[in-house]
C-alpha cells in the first residue's frame, strides 16, 4: 500500500440550517443527512479515488454505523485489514450547516478512544510507504499514534493535527512535526499552534523539522513552504454548498501530487482542485473525484 491512515472513524450526520445557533436560540433544521467521515479517513478515500493504493487503521464499533463505515471502506477499494471492531458505540460527528456553507461540529469518539498500536497493527502499518495522521479526540489513542511513530523509522509521516491536536500547542506535537514530510492546515491552525502570524508559523513549523507546510486559506486558496520555495495558489472557483471536510481533500489532492513527484506548485493546484469539487457537493466525499476527472482539473 502506499498511504495508510490512522485517526478517528465517524459518520457524519449534517444538519442544514439557515443560520447556527447560539446559546438559547432555537434555529429550524431544513434537511439532514448521514455521510461517512473522519479526517484521515475523508483523505484516505480521496486519494484511493485518484488510484493510491491505500488501507487504514483504526476502530469501529459493532453498531450499524460501523457496518455502514466498513462498507463504505470496502466500497471505495480501501484495505481495511487495519480497522478493528470494538464493543461500544462508533463514532459520530454533529455538523450543522448554513446556507453560506459554513459549520459547527460536535464529535462523540465512541470507540476511537480506544485505539492502540497491538503487534498485529504495528505490522500493518510498516506495509506502508507513508503513514497520514489525523486527530483523535482521547489522550489514549494521541499517545497510541506517538507510540507508532516511535516504532516506524522508514516511512514517511502526513500529519493533519485539525483544531482537536493544535490546541496542544506546539511542545505537545514536536515528534509528529519533526517526522513529517508534510503537515497540513489551515490558517487559523497555525496561528493557534505557534502563537505567530501565519506566514511567520509555517517557518517556525519547518525550523522544528516539517518538510513541507500546506496552509488551506480557504476562498483565498493556499500557501506552500519547505525550506527552499514558498508559493500562494489561488483557488479554483465554485459553488460552494457545505465545506465539511475541505481541508482532507485538499490533503488528497496535494498527497496524490506529491506521491507522484509533482512540483510544490502542481501540489497545491490539485490540492485547491480536489477541495473545490468536495465543496461544490454535500458532505466530506460526495463530491470527491476519480482519476478518471484529472484531466479536467487543467493544471
Amino acid at each position: 500500500m502506499e498511504v495508510i491512515g490512522i485517526g478517528a472513524l465517524n459518520v457524519d450526520k449534517l444538519f442544514f440550517v439557515e443560520r447556527i445557533a447560539g446559546a438559547g436560540d432555537e434555529v429550524p433544521v431544513n434537511r439532514w443527512v448521514r455521510a461517512p467521515g473522519g479526517s484521515a479517513a475523508n483523505t484516505i478515500i480521496g486519494l484511493a479515488r485518484l488510484g493510491v493504493k491505500t488501507g487504514f487503521i483504526g476502530n469501529v464499533g459493532y453498531d450499524d454505523d460501523g457496518t455502514y463505515l466498513l462498507n463504505d471502506m470496502e466500497k471505495e477499494n480501501v484495505d481495511t485489514g487495519g480497522i478493528k471492531r470494538i464493543k461500544g458505540s462508533t463514532g459520530i460527528i454533529l455538523g450543522f450547516v448554513d446556507k453560506k456553507g459554513e459549520r459547527a461540529l460536535y464529535a462523540y469518539p465512541g470507540v476511537n478512544n480506544t485505539v492502540e498500536i497491538s503487534p498485529d497493527i504495528l505490522e500493518y502499518a510498516k506495509k506502508a510507504k507513508m503513514l497520514h495522521l489525523s486527530s483523535f479526540v482521547g489522550e489514549r489513542a494521541y499517545e497510541a499514534q506517538r507510540r507508532l511513530l516511535k516504532e516506524l523509522s522508514d516511512i514517511e509521516i502526513s500529519f493533519a493535527p485539525g483544531a482537536l491536536y493544535v490546541r496542544k500547542k506546539i511542545k505537545a506535537l514536536e515528534l509528529m512535526i519533526r517526522k513529517s514530510s508534510v503537515i497540513f492546515l489551515n490558517k487559523s491552525e497555525v496561528e493557534i499552534l505557534t502563537g505567530k502570524e501565519y506566514k511567520k508559523g509555517v517557518y517556525e513549523l519547518l525550523k522544528k523539522g516539517a518538510g513541507i507546510v500546506a496552509v488551506t486559506l480557504g476562498e483565498a486558496g493556499c500557501y506552500i513552504a519547505d525550506n527552499r520555495e514558498n508559493h500562494r495558489i489561488n483557488a479554483y472557483k465554485t459553488q460552494v454548498v457545505d465545506t465539511t471536510g475541505a481541508g482532507d481533500a485538499f490533503a488528497a489532492g496535494f498527497l496524490y501530487g506529491y506521491l507522484r513527484g509533482k512540483t510544490l506548485i502542481e501540489c497545491g493546484k490539485l490540492g485547491n482542485w480536489v477541495a473545490s469539487r468536495c465543496i461544490s457537493r454535500v458532505g466530506a466525499r460526495s463530491g470527491l473525484p476519480y482519476a478518471s476527472d484529472l484531466d479536467s482539473a487543467n493544471l
